[in-house]
C-alpha cells in the first residue's frame, strides 16, 4: 500500500487468508487497503479469493492475452494475481513475498 508492505495473502486448502503486517498497523497514517477488509490485527478468512484482490485483476482481451503469455491457469486466481497486479493502477500492487525479502 503506497510502497509499503502492508499484509499478507496466502491461499492453502481451506481458502484465502489475509492479515495486516504488525509494523504496518503500528505506523502513523496506515490506511486500510480496502473499505472491506478494514485495519485489524485478526486475519481475514474466505473460501474464495476476497473481491478486493479479485478486482485487481485485469478482464477480457487484457487477461486473455495475460492467461497465454504466461500460461496462466484461468481458475487458479492467486497466480493470476501475482503475475499481472505487480504494478497496479492505485495504491495498491501485489509482490511475492520472496521479492520483498519476507
Amino acid at each position: 500500500m503506497h510502497d509499503k508492505w502492508a499484509g499478507i495473502l496466502t491461499e492453502d486448502e481451506d481458502g484465502y487468508h489475509f492479515q495486516y503486517e504488525e509494523s504496518y498497523l503500528k505506523q502513523t497514517g496506515s490506511e486500510a487497503i480496502s473499505v472491506t477488509l478494514p485495519l485489524s490485527r485478526e486475519p481475514y478468512d474466505s473460501k474464495i479469493l476476497f473481491p478486493f484482490f479479485d478486482g485487481l485483476i485485469p478482464e477480457g482481451w487484457l487477461l486473455d492475452i495475460a492467461q497465454k503469455n504466461w500460461k496462466l491457469n484461468p481458475r487458479d486466481r492467486m497466480s493470476i494475481l501475482l503475475k499481472t497486479c505487480q504494478d497496479c493502477i492505485g495504491a495498491v500492487s501485489i509482490q511475492a513475498q520472496e521479492e520483498n525479502g519476507k
